[in-house]
């Protein structure tokens, strides 16, 4: 029997290094994809895997990576995304909300399209989409993220419709409030204090390893269960604006 195959996007830190290990570790071997090369040939040397650098939003690029995973894939995770701004609607930036577009909806859409007969082919494929609790509740300065994640939660549901007498299941993570090395980082253009305030009080906010097992665990379900969204917040989270902070 051949090794089963899968492929993550945005595997260069946070939660998709996290589910490349995790998919390793349950058998897989695993195409480390990022527009970070570096990044991913370590994180590929250490877990036996195959480092290929792909930026999603460039057709191109993506167009290679299909190259590279050849004619049969088991599992896609979609993970490559991201925020960029917090403005209200009102003092956005248009390309802030252009680019958190391109990556989390037309990125994800390009590498499906690249990669689906490949999943088709193994005769049990599985697609997970990493998207968000913002694809489902609006909140203040998150228009353009939410608008992004909506995004992400709709394209996979169409996505299960258009392929239901298709050998492929279709699968969104939805996670909530997740401390990563840079998310929030990124989110603020690299204002290290308002990264922190995000999860300033929070004893324990989810970790990408939370992510990735929730992730593993769905792609290794039976082939005929079909988890059609998973959403997955810290326990202090009891909501998008209701977290539990306690502060000394």
């Amino acid at each position: 029997m051949s090794t089963p195959t899968a492929v993550v996007t945005g595997a260069s830190s946070g939660i998709g290094a996290a589910t490349a290990r995790r998919l390793a570790a349950e058998g897989f071997h695993v195409f480390c994809a990022a527009r970070r090369l570096d990044r991913v040939e370590d994180l590929a040397g250490e877990i036996g895997g195959t480092a290929v650098r792909c930026d999603v939003t460039d057709a191109d690029s993506v167009a290679a990576l299909a190259g590279v995973v050849g004619d049969r894939l088991d599992v896609l995770v979609n993970n490559a995304g991201g925020a960029f701004g917090s403005d209200p609607v009102a003092s956005a930036s248009a390309e802030d909300w252009r680019r958190m577009y391109d990556v989390n909806v037309i990125g994800l859409m390009q590498v499906t399209q690249a990669l689906l007969p490949a999943l088709i082919a193994s005769g049990a494929g599985t697609i997970v989409n990493v998207g968000s609790t913002a694809g489902r509740i609006a909140y203040e300065g998150g228009a353009g993220y939410t608008a992004a994640k909506h995004g992400t939660q709709v394209v996979t549901e169409t996505l299960r419709l258009e392929l239901f007498d298709q050998p492929v299941r279709i699968s969104e993570i939805a996670p909530g409030m997740v401390r990563t090395d840079e998310f929030a980082l990124v989110r603020f253009d690299g204002d290290q204090e308002k990264a922190e305030a995000i999860y300033a009080g929070v004893a324990d906010p989810l970790v990408a390893d939370d992510v990735a097992d929730a992730i593993g665990w769905v792609v290794t379900r039976p082939a005929h269960v079909n988890v059609d969204e998973l959403v997955i917040r810290p326990r202090a989270q009891a909501a998008q604006h209701k977290v539990h902070r306690v502060f000394p």
